[in-house]
């Protein structure tokens, strides 16, 4: 007897400890009653009713990422190309999760299929690869809207990988290969075009330097030039007065000497004797002088006679 109420005792306790349940940090569990829906557990301690009540579905309400298989998808040019696709979605509704569908994951994955397929659909091939933005944008618009009764938020779609045929790759590799070679080619045109540029700006800044420099020293010659003659006038004008000077003070010791009229006219007449050496065209003698060189030619005369 006592052996039989350590058991029954011991069962007891079994059945009470497992009617405690701790449900952790971003999970939900959903608990019936009888087979029926009876309530969502979230964080912490929670005791179920034994035998009658059980946990249906621990649900993890972190975000999740799923991973689908490439999808071969026809666009609207009929280019078959495979695309396959990460979905980041997340459980919002425990409830609706457990009890929306049967294969959540399936059914999005299928879900996924079908809204790409009619996206790629309306897309040509340029456009396809051209448009991931918007494919994403339109594709996790669709999924929130055909999950929202199962309990679960699509939160970011993404394309992974878009697998054009083998005669398209090809294609474009031969394209963007033509592209570098023309890229290249308007590269090296333009280098050669900026280096004749700065070439033809150096002859011009060389020529134009050039020329200053031939105006400066056409300049400083002048400027010597100048100076020189201002020098020689300078050397022939004190040359002049020199001159002036000595005839002055040799007529002014004729006078002191006591010498007549007579005498100084004379002296002028070998001055202006002096002057016409040749290097004078033209003299213009006074009438005075004229008549001291007739009196002269008279005495002369008169000399020879006797």
């Amino acid at each position: 007897m006592p052996v039989v109420l350590l058991v029954l005792f011991v069962i007891l306790v079994i059945i009470l400890a497992s009617c405690i349940k701790i449900v952790p940090q971003a999970y939900a569990y959903v608990v019936e009653r009888l087979g029926a829906y009876q309530g969502t557990w979230s964080v912490g301690l929670h005791i179920k009713m034994p035998l009658i009540d059980k946990v249906a579905k621990k649900i993890n309400l972190k975000e999740q990422v799923v991973d689908f298989a490439p999808q071969p998808v026809i666009t609207k040019d009929n280019v078959t190309m495979r695309i396959d696709t990460v979905v980041f979605f997340q459980i919002t509704d425990p409830k609706l999760f457990a009890y929306g569908v049967e294969n959540p994951i399936m059914a999005i994955e299928n879900l996924t299929a079908t809204t790409l397929r009619n996206i790629i659909g309306d897309l040509e091939l340029d456009q396809t690869l051209t448009s991931r933005e918007t494919i994403n944008t339109k594709m996790r618009s669709s999924l929130d809207e055909a999950t929202d009764p199962w309990g679960i938020k699509v939160n970011r779609v993404e394309l992974k990988n878009i697998i054009p045929p083998a005669e398209i790759q090809n294609a474009m590799e031969r394209q963007m290969k033509a592209e570098r070679e023309r890229r290249e080619a308007v590269t090296r045109a333009e280098g050669e075009k900026k280096a004749s540029v700065t070439v033809a700006e150096g002859k011009k800044q060389a020529a134009i330097l050039e020329a200053e420099a031939e105006k400066q020293s056409a300049i400083l010659r002048a400027e010597a030039q100048k100076e020189k003659m201002i020098r020689e006038a300078e050397g022939e004008a004190e040359a002049i007065l020199k001159v002036q000077q000595a005839t002055a003070d040799g007529i002014r010791m004729i006078r002191e000497a006591g010498a007549d009229e007579a005498v100084l006219r004379i002296k002028s007449l070998e001055a202006f004797e002096k002057a016409a050496d040749g290097k004078a065209t033209k003299i213009i003698i006074p009438s005075e002088i004229q008549g001291i060189a007739g009196l002269a030619s008279s005495v002369k005369e008169l000399v020879s006679d006797k």
